[in-house]
């Protein structure tokens, strides 16, 4: 996929970000569980957070934001991609959202690496970081339950 323009990978970006919050929002809608629920409704507001961002974009946004080295577990690097299907297990939701946010920060180094502007640079840095998050975070709570079932 090749862009011609920042305003083409703003528009490809936001629209991600979008596909990203109706995502998490429907999770939360399907699970039965509040804490699960919960979870997954925090993660759509994060992601609408970004969509705003990229929609709102100015540099002075960023200016408060420290890059941080965020560990990678590359729990998702041996997985395959999954679809959602209702009823899906919770570890295999775990491993859909941690995949879909693994390919978020792919796609966000990506675009940091083909631009030149400094500002457009720190953004996607920082959405590539806020993103490395929700990965750890997912492989964390994949750990977790991972070793609650005895796995």
């Amino acid at each position: 996929m090749s862009f011609d323009t920042f305003e083409e990978i703003m528009e490809y970006a936001i629209t991600k970000e979008k596909e990203a919050v109706e995502f998490y929002e429907n999770l939360s809608e399907q699970e039965a569980f509040s804490g699960t629920k919960d979870l997954f409704k925090s993660f759509a507001l994060e992601e609408r957070g970004h969509q705003k961002l990229l929609e709102n974009f100015s540099a002075k946004n960023f200016e408060q934001y420290k890059i941080k080295k965020i560990p990678n577990l590359k729990r998702s690097d041996y997985l395959i991609d999954l679809e959602y299907e209702p009823g899906m297990e919770y570890s295999d939701i775990l491993r859909l959202a941690m995949k879909r946010e693994e390919k978020a920060l792919k796609l966000y180094t990506d675009f940091g690496n083909q631009t030149e502007a400094e500002d457009h640079k720190k953004m996607f840095e920082i959405l590539a970081q806020e993103e490395a998050k929700h990965k750890l975070k997912f492989e964390t709570l994949l750990d977790d339950y991972l070793a609650e079932m005895g796995d």
